[in-house]
């Protein structure tokens, strides 16, 4: 059985499911079919971005401007969606997940061009994406009686017992594990965190590969800037304010190496359902939501040292630096 799950995905799997009976012995009704339904739609948001965080941190970067990215395209399109009410979803979509993948070239090109730290650029684009969202709203919020119900109807369409947002988390997470395993670009991402010296060597493009890692999280951020301002039903400058830092601990969580090329899609998709069941839970259990961060902040805490002790790794180096020939 362990050799189809891995030890590190079996471990949390167990924790979430430790913490669920733990929480169902005290309120039954946590574990009701429609409960689980609701923590998961909740979890949606977080998965999906927690995904494209994935690919960025395998190449050894980090973006922090997942969250204001998201904002942004949030409130573009809801003030399209008042301009233009009649607009069909699927554009509303398109231009979401584009305008999404432009902020994350942007982050890419600084990173690869200018080889200045992802950390640096990240934290300069998330500060001007906010300030871009005060500026074209006026500080002003986008309201659920100014937005058209197709626009906010959509995400929470039930089809299969399932809202249309857990829909898109699921197939987001089947496309990236197809994606990961299966193409070129999966390997290249591994092989560019893992080692990016040898991958040189193979003739992969370190500094290309991150810049469409960070396209696409842009993308997953564009696609659930959309997707959060139209089940919510409201649009406002700091929606989603300090939800990057969720997302990096989802990412960290479930395993993903912060030096890179260690980790996969279930354990990233197991660290951001771990973070959302504590999410619902502690209310449930009459905790303060608070207890969050500090819970969250111990979790990432040993996730990291788990992480130092499984990467330490024996042998030599027997490559040097190629990354400043290309």
């Amino acid at each position: 059985m362990m050799r189809f799950i891995p030890v590190r995905e079996a471990i949390l799997g167990s924790a979430i499911l430790i913490l669920i009976i733990l929480v169902a012995s005290r309120f039954a009704g946590f574990v009701a079919p429609s409960n689980l339904v609701n923590v998961f739609n909740d979890t949606a948001p977080l998965i999906i971005l927690a995904l494209g965080q994935m690919v960025v941190i395998l190449t050894r970067c980090i973006d922090l401007s997942v969250a204001a990215n998201l904002a942004l395209t949030g409130m573009a399109v809801a003030m399209i969606n008042v301009a233009m009410p009649g607009l069909p979803i699927p554009v509303v979509i398109a231009i979401a997940v584009l305008m999404g993948g432009i902020m994350g070239a942007i982050n890419g090109v600084l990173v690869w061009k200018l080889s200045i730290p992802p950390i640096v650029v990240t934290l300069g684009t998330m500060t001007i994406f906010r300030g871009i969202i005060f500026l074209i709203s006026d500080g002003k919020w986008v309201n659920s009686h100014e937005m058209s119900a197709a626009f906010t109807g959509f995400p929470r369409a039930v089809l299969l017992g399932l809202p249309a947002l857990s829909w898109i988390a699921i197939m987001t997470v089947i496309v990236f594990g197809i994606m990961m395993a299966r193409t070129q670009f999966g390997r290249s991402i591994f092989a560019v965190g893992g080692n990016p010296h040898a991958a040189v060597y193979t003739g992969i493009n370190v500094g290309k590969t991150q810049f469409w890692a960070f396209v696409v999280s842009g993308a997953l951020a564009g696609l659930t800037g959309y997707l959060w301002v139209a089940r919510y039903a409201v649009a406002y400058v700091d929606i989603a304010g300090g939800f990057e830092l969720e997302v990096v601990a989802a990412c960290v969580i479930g395993g993903i190496s912060i030096a890179g090329g260690i980790g996969s899609v279930g354990s990233a998709v197991l660290g951001a359902i771990f973070l959302g069941v504590v999410k619902n839970a502690l209310p449930v259990v009459n905790i303060s939501p608070f207890w969050q961060l500090a819970i969250s902040g111990s979790a990432i805490l040993i996730a990291v040292a788990f992480n130092a002790r499984s990467g330490r790794t024996k042998g030599r180096i027997i490559l040097k630096s190629a990354e400043a020939t290309q």
